[in-house]
């Protein structure tokens, strides 16, 4: 097991460092210059060089990146162009609400896709399981963004049941803390419910249709203790990987909801950094998801292990 940890470990760091060049290219080659952003619509081309000389943008490509990617393995992520700020005490200031949203939503997720997808399953070609689908395809077309703001004009506005915008820190008061949660845990959950459903009754179909699911019920052992010990046990691998394979999906949907929301997350710097071509702040971020993607990834391989013993590394 170790020896297979330590090397998918290692190989992280090949794959760091081909979205640390495309990051670093993509950024450079795009339209528009941060000189001129932080120089102001008045500035003179001489203003506008003499930000750039201190920047550093005035070098060559090259060097620009070698000096980027010493800092990096040094820890040091650089300091915002724009706000003249350590990247990583950006990053961690912004942490608690893009983790307290992300958290909540896979939640949200997994305990209403699991049992929609067991039950429309179990029920195969029934209206349940036709309505379950059919709101499923719903939810996986709608935008985040008309989600939220149906949420928002329907609960918020119109109702006043919760509040339409911001984040309060759950250590400053834990009620509003889950009260601001509700809408955009709701709004981004829903697309991800509407995907892993439809994978759990895909793999539970599966599995429902095998020859130890007929010997357990031909002993008369009861339906949920067949559904759930036998049938989702044994269909547990995909909706494992389906889970983690959506942080991807997760991740792009917590940008939008972040901004429709106004929840000072990880997501609204992305917006704020691209906005201000702030390079170091950017970078620094999609660096950060990416190492987490990667470590997910591995957290999900190794589970493997306990749900299927007959997955050896």
């Amino acid at each position: 097991m170790w020896p297979y940890v330590i090397r998918r470990v290692l190989a992280t760091l090949p794959v760091l460092g081909v979205v640390a060049v495309i990051v670093f290219l993509l950024l450079r080659l795009s339209p528009g210059d941060p000189a001129a952003i932080i120089a102001g619509d008045n500035a003179s081309a001489d203003d506008i060089l003499a930000i750039r000389a201190q920047l550093g943008l005035d070098r060559p490509m090259l060097e620009q990146f070698l000096l980027w990617l010493g800092q990096l393995l040094r820890g040091d992520f650089g300091k915002s162009i724009y706000l003249s700020r350590p990247v990583l005490g950006l990053i961690a200031e912004r942490v608690e609400p893009t983790l307290a949203l992300s958290l909540s939503t896979m939640a949200f997720a997994i305990a209403l896709a699991i049992p929609m997808g067991v039950l429309a399953a179990w029920r195969a070609g029934s209206w349940i399981d036709q309505t379950i689908m059919a709101v499923s395809v719903l939810a996986f077309s709608v935008p985040v963004f008309l989600i939220g703001y149906g949420l928002v004009i329907g609960l918020s506005l119109s109702l006043d049941l919760l509040p339409v915008q911001g984040f309060v820190s759950l250590t400053e008061d834990p009620v509003a803390f889950v009260r601001h949660l509700v809408l955009p845990t709701v709004a981004l959950g829903l697309v991800y419910t509407a995907l892993l459903a439809r994978i759990t009754r895909a793999t539970m179909l599966e599995t429902l249709n095998e020859d130890f699911i007929r010997t357990a019920r031909a002993k008369g052992l009861a339906e949920p203790r067949v559904l759930i010990l036998h049938g989702l046990k044994n269909a547990s691998v995909p909706i494992v990987t389906t889970i983690g394979t959506g942080l991807a999906l997760l991740i792009g949907g917590v940008v939008v909801t972040e901004s429709v929301f106004a929840i000072p997350g990880i997501g609204r710097l992305t917006i704020e950094a691209v906005l201000q071509r702030d390079y170091p702040v950017i970078q620094g971020v999609i660096l950060a998801i990416a190492f987490v993607y990667v470590l997910v990834n591995l957290v999900i391989d190794l589970s493997y292990t306990l749900l299927d013993p007959r997955i050896r590394y």
